[in-house]
C-alpha cells in the first residue's frame, strides 16, 4: 500500500492532535514539496461604504470589524429584517498574509465558494478580477503577484450586493437577485481557500476566471449484487513549466477507514511547456460500498501526478459510488425504485442571527433532520447551492436537485446566458458529489432549445455522472429527463413527474391549537393581498393535517399503482426562512421545522408517512400535539399513523378506533381531557399491532434545563464556529412542559460571543440575551472567539431553578492568515439507514388495462389525447352535452374495478358523468374537484370497453381556494380561467386510466 496524498492525511487525521497533525505533515514535507490547500477564513476585516484606496496595502484598516470567514457583513439581520429590508450597498473585504518561501516559483490560486454579489479583488493594490454571478466559486490565478518568504501580502475585495446589480459588460440584472427567496446575505458568506501546487499541476474545477475543470471521477459498469464498478477518473493536467513533462496519472481509492482498496494508472504521456491535456485511467474495484439514501459511504480518491516515479502533484478528492437510473416514470438509485419524498428549501439554509455562514457541522445538523424525517431529497430553490451544503448531503445521505441560477420562466439575451454559464460553472465543480443526482435548468418551463442547451452542457462536463436535467413543468417535453408542476400531481409512464412544490401553507410553531396559550384561532392573522390567508396563519394541528392531506395525493399515485406513476415530490419548505412571507411573522413560516431547527408536529408527521422507499417499510405512528390541557377541554385528537387502523387508550382505558381519511390521518372526536397517559395503538387490517406511541401529561414547570450540541470534532476558537444550546423548562421529573412560555435571562462569561436564538418580541428578539422559551423548548446559539478557554452559559427565570453549561473551546491553529485544517475535516458520515436493501421496494397494487382505440361523440380526431401520456394535451367535445362522450376499446376483456382520471379544470369544475360497459351502469355521479387525478371505484365487471359520458351541465368552484400562487393563463387547470367557467356543456379529458 502507497502512502496517501498529503491532502488525505490531513483529513484522514484531522480528528487527533494539532502537535501531531503537525508532525505528520513535517516528515512528509522535509522529502518533497507537496500540493497544499490551506483554509484562507482566518483574519479578515471589513467596512461598509465604498471607500477610497481600500485596495492599496498601505490602507490603514485598524478600526474596522475583524471577522473570520463565512461572514457576511449584514448576517446578524437574518430573521430580524423581513427579506427586503436586508441592508444593501458596498462593502469592503481586506486581509493580510504571507506564503513560505517554498511556494517561490511554484502555482498559487485562490478559490472563493460564493460572494454576494458582484465583486471587484484586488492582490497588493492591483486588480486581479471580477465576479458577479452572485452564487457560484470562482478561482483566480495570483502566481504572478504574490509575495513569497516573510513578505506581506493584501488582498482586498469590494463587493456590491445592491438588488439591482448589474453586470458590468451587458448591463444586464441577474434574475436570481430576487427579493422574494434569496436572502440577500451580503459580502464573503462562504469559504474561502488557498492552493499552491507545481507548475504541472492538476487544475482545479473553477471555470469562471480559469477556466479549467479539475479532476471527474465516475463509476460505471456497475454490478450492483457482487459490489462490483470500474471506476473511471479524468484529470486535467496544465504544464505551465519551461519543459516537456513526461508524467503519468497514478489513481488510489481509499475507503472510509483509510484502507486502500484499489490502485491503477493511465498511460504515461508528454507535456510540452503550456500544454493541457486530460490524463485518464480506470479499473474495476470489487467489494464497494454505494452511496445511498441515509447512507452517506465516501471514499477519498487519490490522483498523483508522476514523473520519473517521483510525485510532483496529488489531489485527493471525497466522492461516493452510486448507480441511477430514470425511465417508466420511476427512479432507480441502485437497482431500486425511490419515490422522491422531502423539500423544496431555500439556498440560503439560513438560520437567526448568522444567516447561511454557519459552521460546517451546522449543516450537516440541518440536513441530516432532513433524513430523519425520512426525506431524501432536497430540491435547493432557484440558485446553486453553497459547496458546504453539498458536500453536507453527501455525508448525510440526502439526494439532492441542483438548479443554476432562475427566478421564475424562461430567460432570453444576457440573462439566458447568465444562467447557462452558471449551470456550466455548477456542474463542473459539484459533479463529484454523489448525492447530486438531478439538475434543474429552471424553476418554470424553459423552451426546448433552451432545454436541448443545457442538455449539451451537461452532456460535455458530466457525460457519465447519472444525473437527469430537467426543470420544473416540462410536462410534455422532448428533451427533458424529468419534470413536474408546484402543487399539482403529474404522472407519467416515459420520463419521472415529481411536484417541485407543494404544501405551500404557512404556521408558526408557537401555535399549538386552539385549546393552548396564546389560544390562537386557526387561520387568524393579517390579512394578504387584502385577503383572508387561512392557509398562511395555520396553527400547528392543522399545517400538519394539511401536509398529510396533500402528500396522500402522491402516494395514492406511487409506483406500483399503475404503468403511469408519481414519483412523488417535495414540500416546500424544510426550515421557516427569511424570504417571502405571507403568514404574520416577518418570514415564510412554511417550515416542518422553526428557524433553529425545532420540530413542528408537521416534521413528525413526515416521518410517519415517508418511512420507506415506496411502501411503507417501518411502521409509526405519531400523536399530533400535547397532552397538557385544562380538564374543560374537549376537543378532537389527530393520529397519523401508517396503520390501517388506530385506537387510542386514555389511562389505559379504551377511546375506540379512529376514522381513517387520507390513508395516514386517524380522528378522534370530542375526547376529554384528563390527565395521564394518552397511548395510541396502529394494527394492521388483521388486527397485528404494528406500532405504539403515547403522549404524558407534565407535571408544573420547575427547571431550566440547558442541552450543549457542538462539532463531534470540538468546540474551535476560530472565531467562527458555534455551539448550539437546548433550553427547555421542565417538571420535577425532567419531562419537558410542552405549554410553558416563560421568559429566559441568559449570562455569558468567557471567550465567547452571544448570539442567541428566535423569540416573538421586537425584532424576534434576534441577539437578545432574554429569550422565551416557546411551547417548553427554543435553541440558542454561542460563537466563539479567536482564544480558546471556557465559556459559561447561566440561564435563569422566575420560579424556575436556573441552570449552567460549561463550554471549552479548541485552540485553532493559523499561521500568517493560513490554516491547515479546513471545513468539514473529521466529520462522520451518517450510516444509519444502511446500503440499499435488495429486496423490492413495492408490491404491485393493481393491473392498468390498456386502451386498443376509442371514438367519441365530437372531435374524434383528437380522442387519443385523452389517453397519450402528454398532461398538456385533452380531448373536448363541441360544447353540447349530448356529444361528451367517449367510447373506450380495450386490447382484451378485462375485469375492471377502477377508473383514474384527470379532468380540465380539476381544481374548479365538477363533471357530472356516468361510467358504462356494454350498456350496464358502472358509476354516476359528480366528480370531486381535485389537485391532479380522481380515482373512481366502480362496480367490477368484465369488459372489452367502457363509455365515459357528460350527463349534465358543468358546476364551476374554487376548492383549493388558499392556492393562488399559479398561472391563471398556462395550464389546464383553467384557474381564473373566465371562458372555461361559462362552458357548461363540455367533457374534457386530459388524461384517463383503467385498471382491474
Amino acid at each position: 500500500m502507497k502512502l496517501p496524498s498529503n491532502s488525505f492525511l490531513k483529513k484522514m487525521f484531522s480528528f487527533l492532535l494539532p502537535g501531531l497533525i503537525l508532525t505528520v505533515f513535517s516528515s512528509v514535507n522535509a522529502q518533497e514539496f507537496h500540493r497544499k490547500e490551506y483554509n484562507f477564513n482566518s483574519d479578515w476585516k471589513l467596512k461598509q461604504g465604498d471607500i477610497d484606496g481600500a485596495e492599496n496595502p498601505r490602507f490603514n484598516d485598524r478600526s474596522w470589524e475583524e471577522v473570520t470567514l463565512p461572514h457576511a457583513y449584514n448576517q446578524e439581520e437574518a430573521f430580524e429584517k423581513s427579506i427586503e429590508e436586508h441592508s444593501t450597498g458596498i462593502v469592503w473585504y481586506r486581509k493580510k498574509f504571507k506564503l513560505p518561501e517554498e511556494a517561490k516559483g511554484k502555482k498559487v490560486f485562490l478559490e472563493f465558494e460564493g460572494i454576494r454579489h458582484g465583486g471587484e479583488i484586488f492582490l497588493n493594490g492591483k486588480k486581479i478580477g471580477l465576479h458577479e454571478n452572485g452564487a457560484m466559486a470562482f478561482g483566480l490565478d495570483i502566481s504572478d503577484l504574490v509575495n513569497t518568504g516573510n513578505k506581506e501580502n493584501t488582498v482586498a475585495l469590494r463587493i456590491d450586493n445592491s438588488w439591482d446589480y448589474r453586470e458590468k459588460a451587458t448591463n444586464a440584472k441577474y434574475r436570481w437577485n430576487d427579493k422574494n427567496f434569496n436572502a440577500n446575505y451580503g459580502g464573503i458568506p462562504k469559504n474561502v481557500m488557498l492552493h499552491i501546487t507545481n507548475e504541472t499541476y492538476q487544475t482545479l474545477p473553477l471555470y469562471s476566471n480559469l477556466e479549467t475543470t479539475g479532476t471527474y471521477i465516475y463509476p460505471s459498469e456497475f454490478n450492483i449484487p457482487n459490489k462490483t464498478a470500474r471506476i473511471n477518473i479524468e484529470s486535467q493536467v496544465k504544464n505551465e513549466s519551461n519543459s516537456n513533462k513526461n508524467i503519468s496519472l497514478e489513481v488510489e481509492v481509499f475507503d472510509m477507514d483509510g484502507n486502500s482498496v484499489g490502485i491503477f494508472s493511465s498511460q504515461p504521456v508528454t507535456m510540452a511547456p503550456g500544454e493541457i491535456k486530460m490524463l485518464k485511467a480506470d479499473k474495476n474495484l470489487q467489494d464497494l460500498e454505494f452511496w445511498s439514501w441515509g447512507y452517506g459511504y465516501l471514499y477519498d480518491v487519490a490522483t498523483r501526478l508522476k514523473e520519473n516515479n517521483e510525485i510532483i502533484d496529488d489531489v485527493s478528492t471525497k466522492t461516493g459510488f452510486r448507480k441511477t437510473d430514470f425511465k417508466d416514470g420511476k427512479i432507480w438509485l441502485n437497482d431500486r425504485v425511490l419515490q422522491m419524498k422531502g423539500y423544496a428549501q431555500r439556498t440560503s439554509n439560513e438560520w437567526p442571527a448568522v444567516g447561511m455562514s454557519v459552521p460546517d457541522w451546522m449543516s450537516d445538523f440541518s440536513n441530516k433532520l432532513m433524513v430523519e424525517s425520512n426525506a431524501n431529497l432536497v430540491r435547493w430553490m432557484h440558485i446553486t447551492p453553497w459547496k458546504q451544503d453539498v458536500e453536507s448531503c453527501d455525508r448525510v445521505g440526502l439526494i439532492q436537485a441542483m438548479p443554476a441560477g432562475d427566478s421564475e420562466g424562461d430567460s432570453k439575451g444576457a440573462n439566458w446566458d447568465q444562467r447557462a454559464s452558471l449551470m456550466r460553472d455548477a456542474i463542473i465543480y459539484n459533479r463529484n458529489n454523489p448525492s447530486i443526482i438531478f439538475y434543474e435548468s429552471g424553476n418554470d418551463a424553459i423552451s426546448e432549445p433552451h432545454m436541448r442547451e443545457m442538455k449539451s452542457i451537461r452532456n460535455t462536463f458530466d457525460p457519465h455522472g447519472g444525473r437527469a436535467i430537467g426543470s420544473r413543468e416540462m410536462l410534455d417535453s422532448r428533451e427533458a429527463e424529468y419534470g413536474g408542476e408546484m402543487l399539482y400531481i403529474n404522472k407519467s409512464a416515459n420520463i419521472p413527474m415529481w411536484a417541485t412544490e407543494y404544501s405551500r401553507d404557512e404556521g408558526l410553531r408557537k401555535y399549538w391549537d386552539e385549546y393552548t396559550p396564546p389560544f390562537h384561532k386557526e387561520g387568524d392573522g393579517p390579512l394578504y393581498k387584502g385577503e383572508p390567508a387561512r392557509a398562511y396563519n395555520h396553527n400547528q394541528d392543522a399545517h400538519a393535517i394539511e401536509n398529510i392531506v396533500r402528500w396522500y395525493d402522491y402516494f395514492r399515485e406511487r409506483p406500483g399503482t399503475g404503468e403511469r406513476v408519481s414519483s412523488g415530490g417535495v414540500n416546500i419548505i424544510f426550515s421557516d426562512s427569511n424570504t417571502h412571507h405571507r403568514g404574520e411573522g416577518n418570514y415564510r413560516g412554511s417550515g416542518e421545522v422553526d428557524p433553529m431547527r425545532i420540530p413542528k408536529d408537521g416534521f413528525f408527521a413526515h416521518q410517519v408517512m415517508w418511512d420507506g422507499w415506496v411502501d411503507i417499510e417501518d411502521h409509526s405512528s405519531h400523536i399530533i400535539g400535547h397532552w397538557n390541557y385544562n380538564d374543560t377541554i374537549v376537543k378532537d385528537e389527530y393520529v397519523v399513523s401508517t396503520g390501517d387502523k388506530v385506537e387510542l387508550f386514555l389511562n389505559e382505558k379504551s377511546l375506540g378506533f379512529g376514522e381513517q381519511c387520507h390513508r395516514f390521518l386517524f380522528t378522534f372526536d370530542n375526547v376529554d381531557f384528563e390527565p395521564g397517559t394518552l397511548k395510541a395503538v396502529s394494527y394492521d387490517a388483521e388486527g397485528k399491532i404494528l406500532s405504539e406511541t403515547e403522549k404524558n401529561t407534565a407535571g408544573e414547570p420547575a427547571a431550566i434545563k440547558l442541552t450543549p450540541r457542538v462539532s463531534p470534532t470540538g468546540f474551535l476558537a476560530n472565531g467562527a464556529d458555534i455551539a448550539l444550546i437546548d433550553v427547555e423548562v421542565v417538571d420535577a421529573e425532567g419531562n419537558r412542559v410542552p405549554t410553558n412560555n416563560s421568559e429566559i435571562n441568559f449570562e455569558l462569561k468567557g471567550p465567547g460571543k452571544w448570539l442567541g436564538g428566535i423569540g416573538y418580541g421586537p425584532g424576534n428578539d434576534i441577539l437578545s440575551k432574554d429569550l422565551a422559551v416557546t411551547n417548553g423548548i427554543n435553541r440558542v446559539m454561542v460563537q466563539s472567539l479567536n482564544n480558546a478557554g471556557k465559556i459559561t452559559i447561566t440561564a435563569t427565570a422566575d420560579g424556575l431553578n436556573s441552570s449552567e453549561v460549561v463550554l471549552q473551546t479548541i485552540p485553532f491553529e493559523t499561521k500568517n492568515g493560513l490554516a491547515e485544517h479546513l471545513p468539514g475535516d473529521g466529520l462522520p458520515f451518517n450510516l444509519e439507514r444502511g446500503p440499499t436493501p435488495s429486496t423490492p421496494s413495492y408490491t404491485k397494487k393493481r393491473n392498468p388495462v390498456f386502451i386498443a382505440s376509442a371514438t367519441a361523440g365530437s372531435n374524434e380526431e383528437e380522442v387519443y389525447r385523452s389517453f397519450d401520456d402528454n398532461e398538456l394535451s385533452e380531448w373536448t367535445n363541441d360544447g353540447r352535452i349530448n356529444t361528451g362522450w367517449i367510447n373506450y376499446e380495450f386490447v382484451q376483456p378485462s375485469q375492471i374495478s377502477q377508473v383514474v382520471i384527470k379532468l380540465t379544470g380539476w381544481r374548479t369544475k365538477s363533471y357530472p358523468i356516468r361510467i358504462t360497459a356494454n350498456g350496464k351502469e358502472l358509476y354516476e355521479g359528480e366528480t370531486e374537484r381535485n389537485l391532479g387525478y380522481l380515482t373512481i371505484p366502480v362496480e367490477t365487471v368484465m369488459t372489452e370497453n367502457v363509455k365515459i359520458e357528460l350527463i349534465g351541465a358543468n358546476s364551476e368552484e374554487d376548492a383549493f381556494g388558499d392556492i393562488t400562487e399559479i398561472d391563471p393563463t398556462k395550464e389546464l387547470d383553467l384557474y381564473k380561467d373566465k371562458e372555461a367557467a361559462n362552458a357548461k356543456g363540455q367533457l374534457r379529458i386530459v388524461e384517463i386510466e383503467f385498471y382491474e
